[in-house]
């Protein structure tokens, strides 16, 4: 299956491709938003600022292309910022708008506890996220570890959005999604045989 790896300067973008091939899947990695435009699969990687990457999408088109894309049904997959940047907004980047792909908005983690919630945390499936197509066989056996690195998370979602949840101070969405859309919080690229289990539910996905 071709799956287009959005390349927008992030430095995550090798972790990620070497995933995808290790699930037996050979990415395409590219800036081009023509090429993204006709991608049968589409990942949104990255780390760093939510302002500087939701405005380079905006400015780009590629953020356009993303909602054609999404449009006409094919899957899209937003990986930690990339997560985040599927929502309306975040705080770490006020008077920003995000894609919007979904519903809901980024907030910083305000429970206490040290920032950024840095580790291996169990990811168990919500009652929406269950029976989810993409996830029931990731999560066959129960609860699976993923790898988390961020200050910020979903937050303000309607119901059904959140998919999957972890505890840091409290449960936060870390698998989010609505129809053939899907963004995860932590890291699959750093989760070892469940990063890698997840990769190769997205590229057989048919939402």
């Amino acid at each position: 299956m071709r799956v287009v790896v959005i390349d927008y300067g992030v430095n995550n973008l090798r972790s990620v491709v070497r995933a995808i091939e290790a699930a037996g899947h050979t990415p395409i990695v590219t800036p081009d938003r023509l090429e993204v435009r006709w991608a049968e699969r589409v990942v949104i990687p990255g780390v760093g600022s939510f302002a500087r990457a939701a405005q380079h999408f905006h400015d780009s088109g590629i953020a356009d292309t993303l909602r054609d894309i999404v449009h006409e049904g094919r899957p899209v997959m937003g990986i930690c910022l990339g997560q985040q940047l599927l929502f309306e907004s975040s705080e770490e980047g006020p008077g920003v708008a995000g894609i919007g792909l979904l519903p809901g908005h980024v907030r910083r983690f305000d429970g206490g506890l040290p920032v950024p919630h840095v580790g291996w945390s169990e990811v168990t499936p919500t009652a929406a996220g269950a029976p989810h197509v993409m996830l029931k066989n990731v999560f066959a056996r129960g609860p699976q570890f993923f790898y988390h690195v961020h200050s910020y998370r979903a937050a303000d979602l309607p119901d059904g959005i959140s998919l999957a949840t972890a505890d840091y101070g409290g449960a936060f969405p870390t698998i989010v999604g609505k129809n053939n859309v899907i963004g995860v919080q932590f890291h699959p690229e750093k989760s070892q045989k469940a990063g890698i289990a997840l990769m190769d539910a997205f590229a057989k996905w048919r939402p």
